[in-house]
């Protein structure tokens, strides 16, 4: 298996609230809060567009710009891999509700922003960034699918990738359907070098078969886990913080897992 260092954190969800602040809660030297969490502002955009942006953009960019502030790289030059299960549901309701009422008045702004690459598209502006993009979405399996993606890109092309994961609780009336119980977004910037100063190395492969994905022994935490897509990643985010040789199982979908050990 090729190996994949990862060179910087991005977090953000209630109780963890960035990664400098989230590593003790992660390797278990500290119980889990779900405090609220604090307000996200996409402070790289014009104040014009952060009045625009919805909460789901801003909470994509907020762990890009995390992860990013971390290392001596200018952003521009980075590729990308975004991933969500269901994007930005805010604007798909008002897009919705909008087509109920007389004479369909779908707001433009609204329009522009539903479509699944909205936040990378945002990102490559703000950024500057002409380099490769993906957005994709795999339900509950976005986090293992995006990080074979961001793998992928990284390996094929010898070049730094940062991976951005993310997904927000839906708006009344589509939370009946799809419960997520919290936002939670993450990023890692991902380079194909085994370099030394990293905060790990990790090596992905297929599990064996049937096994299942890791579950986490705190109850709230694995409530996170378990009802945020996004969050599915965090079993590898607790084997990165504990700063030991370990392994973690991600789902890819209801029969298929992801194997990433993950060494300091």
């Amino acid at each position: 298996m090729n190996p994949l260092a990862v060179e910087a954190v991005g977090l953000m969800a209630p109780g963890l609230a960035g990664w400098p602040a989230s590593q003790a809660v992660l390797a278990g030297q500290q119980p889990y809060i779900a405090e609220p969490m604090p307000a996200t502002i996409a402070t790289l955009l014009p104040a014009n567009e952060r009045r625009r942006v919805t909460a789901t953009v801003r909470l994509a960019l907020q762990v890009a710009q995390e992860a990013m502030a971390q290392i001596d790289l200018d952003a521009g030059t980075i590729r990308t891999v975004f991933a969500s299960s269901g994007g930005d549901s805010e604007v798909l309701d008002k897009i919705c509700v909008a087509l109920t009422q007389p004479d369909r008045p779908v707001s433009p702004t609204h329009f522009h922003q539903s479509v699944h690459n909205t936040p990378a598209g945002y990102w490559a502006i703000a950024m500057g960034c002409m380099q490769p993009s993906l957005s994709l979405s795999a339900y509950d399996g976005s986090f293992a699918a995006g990080l074979r993606e961001a793998a992928a890109l990284a390996w094929a092309d010898q070049a730094r990738v940062l991976l951005v994961v993310y997904d927000q609780p839906l708006p009344f009336p589509l939370a009946e359907r799809r419960k997520i119980v919290a936002p939670f977004a993450v990023a890692l910037l991902l380079n194909p070098t085994a370099m030394v100063n990293r905060l790990a190395l990790l090596r992905l492969g297929p599990s064996a078969t049937n096994e299942p994905a890791d579950r986490l022994d705190d109850p709230d935490l694995e409530r996170l886990r378990a009802g945020n897509p996004a969050a599915r990643g965090l079993p590898l985010l607790c084997a990165i913080a504990r700063r030991l040789r370990g392994r973690a199982v991600l789902a890819v979908d209801e029969n298929t897992t992801l194997s990433v050990e993950a060494t300091p």
